[in-house]
């Protein structure tokens, strides 16, 4: 199967041949040179659709050495060296480029902003935010440029740049960035909280919803500053807000929530919700905790029935390994052996399962991050909900 930049690649390359045997063509109609020139364009086409890196590179710099005007067969090098990680060769290539005369703006543009991704890929991110900075003041190719700017801003964790070219970019483009722009705005709230500003803290947050009104990474943030400051209430409605927003991060919003509902001494309201989440979540958490409940309010019996029905509906490991901790302190001796046997080896099957992973690459992980440390997708990575967890 052809990857994406493969195709990304051969675009330009088929523009290329087009273009150079039309003006071939034209020049020298019916000569030999055009057939030969043909021959080789499209045997560094074929070698491109098959994934033969070395062999594109050998028949592109013969082109190249043929026809050293040619600009697309440059550009096409440059991504080529570049992709395989020859990123000395890229930069000199595209330097070379940028120093021609008579280049036109749109074709200097072009290799400033193939230099500027050499940079990156080599990570000399200072050169590249210069080269890519400038452009910006130009005006040219300012898209392009910006999100580039973006990328860096992230890796260096300047959220404040990056929020500040997040929203140039959506000018440029009119493509919405609420909701990435409300993950740079909680990363500074979260900044903040740990140095005790809640005050600045809770203007980031502000606007974070002003710019995604669904984030549940900023409802999250402002459950814990408000739980952490005693404003139960407060922190209750932030909670509830984020698993109405989105019921898979439910297992996260669960623990402080219940503190809450336990410090506030509401039980109703606690009952009430966790009812409504075992409607709606299809893991098995908000059963566990409504039987936690009932066993503390009414006893254990009615949370032994409680969860043998839920889970004849919904079986889950997680939910067996509760319903044998709920009968241990019910039934009588001759079934201890057998029900503690059963209670480990569910133990030893949560604890090596994976909690979360990530919906875009399924990069999976012990501990939940809000940026994907594989693909770097923000808000991707969320709570499992199946059966060897929950």
């Amino acid at each position: 199967m052809i990857s994406i930049w493969w195709v990304l690649l051969l675009v330009p390359a088929i523009g290329m041949a087009g273009w150079y045997l039309g003006q071939r063509g034209s020049e020298r109609r019916g000569g030999a040179r055009i057939s030969k020139l043909s021959a080789t364009y499209f045997r560094g086409l074929n070698y491109l659709l098959n994934e033969q890196q070395d062999k594109a590179i050998e028949v592109f710099l013969q082109i190249a050495e043929r026809d050293k005007e040619t600009l697309e067969t440059q550009f096409t090098l440059g991504t080529l060296f570049r992709r395989r990680g020859e990123v000395d060769r890229a930069i000199r290539l595209h330097q070379s480029v940028i120093s021609r005369p008579g280049l036109s703006d749109e074709q200097k543009t072009r290799a400033i902003l193939a230099l500027g991704e050499d940079y990156m890929r080599a990570g000399l991110l200072d050169r590249a935010e210069t080269l890519f900075a400038d452009l910006v003041k130009l005006g040219s190719a300012a898209p392009q440029a910006l999100r580039h700017l973006m990328s860096i801003y992230q890796a260096e964790r300047d959220w404040q740049q990056a929020i500040d070219h997040a929203r140039r970019y959506e000018q440029a483009t009119h493509e919405p960035m609420g909701k990435l722009i409300a993950q740079f705005e909680c990363e500074l709230a979260e900044k903040a909280r740990l140095k005790g500003d809640g005050a600045l803290a809770r203007q980031h947050l502000e606007r974070a919803h002003a710019a995604d009104a669904n984030s549940v990474r900023a409802a999250l943030l402002e459950g814990q500053i408000e739980l952490a400051e005693g404003n139960d209430g407060a922190a209750i409605r932030a909670y509830e807000r984020a698993a109405r927003q989105d019921i898979e991060f439910l297992p996260e919003v669960l623990p402080p929530l219940l503190a809450a509902y336990d410090r506030g001494d509401d039980p109703a309201r606690a009952r009430s919700f966790l009812l409504e989440m075992v409607e709606r979540y299809r893991g098995v958490s908000p059963a566990l905790a409504l039987a936690r409940r009932l066993e503390t309010e009414e006893g254990a019996g009615v949370a032994l029935e409680f969860l043998r029905k839920h889970l004849r509906q919904r079986p889950s490991i997680r939910g067996e390994a509760a319903l044998i901790e709920l009968a241990l302190r019910s039934e009588s001796d001759d079934a201890r052996g057998l029900l503690v046997a059963l209670q480990q080896i569910n133990e030893q099957l949560i604890v090596r399962s994976p909690g979360y992973r990530c919906q875009s690459c399924g990069f999976g992980a012990r501990a939940h991050h809000w940026q994907c440390p594989s693909c770097k997708q923000w808000a991707s990575i969320k709570p499992l909900p199946h059966v060897a967890i929950e």
